[in-house]
């Protein structure tokens, strides 16, 4: 097949779409495929008269790169791309797409993760992985997920939604409130726009960063407990992982730097009873359903003290760097990086795309 591998973006997750990008392309390319790697804002600035040679291309436009301690720049991102459009597709992004037989979605947080990429695609008839443009988005708003969690009676920590706040709330906000608390932006990711605050100071200051990502939050009773997570692939669920933060806080950093440098220790499979391993995984696979999830997904959860297990949010494009969850958890059923990614294009262009 020729298949474009889109990543990259302009998302606070750039950094980590980038080697889930690469390392999806190289594998694609080692299963025999036609796969170049495009980013999705940067585009290609220079192209051959005839774009179908792009997918001869000997080293598959993969880039080397790697996930740094720190959130990308994305005003740095921005000034970089010569044309400056305020497009969100870069140059000859849609047509190298269109030429491919299907795109393999390598994107995480916004403009990728909720729905917007898939919708276009969807009106151009370009075929392409994962969940389609109404479950993605649905996936992608917290507010909406545990809204959906609420009714289909997927245990889920009590929260309230907060739309469109200001500065000027934040003091009846911080009065109102209880804490500790979770707060979240509701379209957050990668442990951007997050804070657990455990003092009435600590929620004002975490009100007041929010903001730098955006202004509908929700806010959770905190919950304590093992920190566990689990893939959904096609109609099945893989088993659980957990993750055990070294510095008591599961931020960017701890998520993507090795443990000596900051990062958490994660275990795959997580050592957990038969019994709460197969109460996981159907949670996770009910909530892949309920949101009309297709393909593959990522929920996370809270396993507390009393042995309940209580959702927090599903990710419609999960990580696929080598060292995340979702191919950890494949690994841990006998499936290789390059068969899970073999997988996914398979389900995938199984599914009518309707333009």
């Amino acid at each position: 097949m020729k298949i474009v591998v889109l990543a990259g973006g302009i998302s606070t997750e750039r950094d980590v779409s980038l080697v889930t990008g690469a390392s999806v392309c190289r594998a694609l390319r080692e299963n025999g495929h036609k796969a170049i790697f495009v980013d999705l804002f940067l585009g290609l600035e220079e192209v051959p008269a005839d774009l179908e040679t792009l997918f001869d291309a000997p080293d598959g436009l993969c880039p080397q790169v790697s996930i740094s301690a720190a959130a990308p720049d994305l005003e740095a991102v921005r000034r970089s791309r010569k044309d400056q459009s305020g497009s969100v597709f870069g140059p000859h992004v849609l047509e190298v797409c269109a030429l491919a037989d299907i795109v393999f979605l390598g994107l995480h947080g916004q403009a990728g993760e909720d729905g917007r990429i898939q919708a276009a695609f969807d009106l151009l008839g370009i075929r392409y992985t994962g969940a389609g443009y109404l479950s993605s988005g649905m996936a992608m708003d917290k507010s909406i997920t545990k809204t959906i969690m609420d009714h289909a009676g997927i245990p889920t920590a009590p929260w309230r939604d907060i739309p469109h706040y200001t500065e000027a709330d934040i003091p009846r906000l911080v009065e109102e409130l209880e804490v500790p608390c979770a707060v979240k932006v509701v379209n957050g990711g990668s442990s951007l726009g997050l804070a657990l605050p455990d003092t009435k100071e600590e929620l004002e200051a975490a009100l007041h960063e929010m903001l730098r990502y955006g202004s509908h939050i929700i806010v959770e009773k905190k919950l304590y407990g093992r920190e566990l997570t689990v893939a959904v692939l096609g109609e099945r669920w893989l088993p659980a992982a957990e993750t055990i933060p070294v510095q008591g806080s599961f931020d960017y950093t701890a998520k993507y730097q090795p443990a000596q440098a900051g990062g958490a220790r994660e275990i795959c499979p997580a050592e957990i009873t038969p019994e709460q391993m197969e109460a996981a995984g159907e949670l996770a696979l009910r909530l892949h359903k309920a949101l009309g999830l297709s393909v593959y997904s990522r929920t996370d959860m809270i396993l507390d003290e009393e042995g309940r297990l209580w959702c927090l949010e599903t990710n419609s494009l999960p990580g696929m760097t080598p060292a995340s969850f979702v191919p950890k958890e494949a690994a841990a059923v006998g499936m290789s990086y390059n068969q899970l990614c073999e997988e996914i294009v398979r389900l995938s262009y199984q599914i009518p795309r309707k333009g």
